[in-house]
């Protein structure tokens, strides 16, 4: 159960320090591709989180 809620800090601290990156390098004219990088990154972790999550709180026999 801890590695969920772990899981879910690092999604959302990922996030966080991306979309901090993008408005700061935009406000600095400065290449704002590794910010926009994390912010996927972070998107990613939560679509296949909330995937997981949803097979697991449904008890679903993926396979069977």
């Amino acid at each position: 159960m801890e590695i969920f809620i772990l899981y879910w800090i690092a999604a959302a601290l990922l996030f966080a320090i991306g979309i901090i990156q993008v408005i700061v390098k935009a406000a600095r004219n400065q290449p704002v591709k590794p910010g926009l990088k994390l912010v996927i990154a972070s998107v990613i972790m939560v679509v296949i989180g909330a995937g997981a999550c949803a097979v697991i709180l449904s008890n679903l026999n993926i396979g069977h």
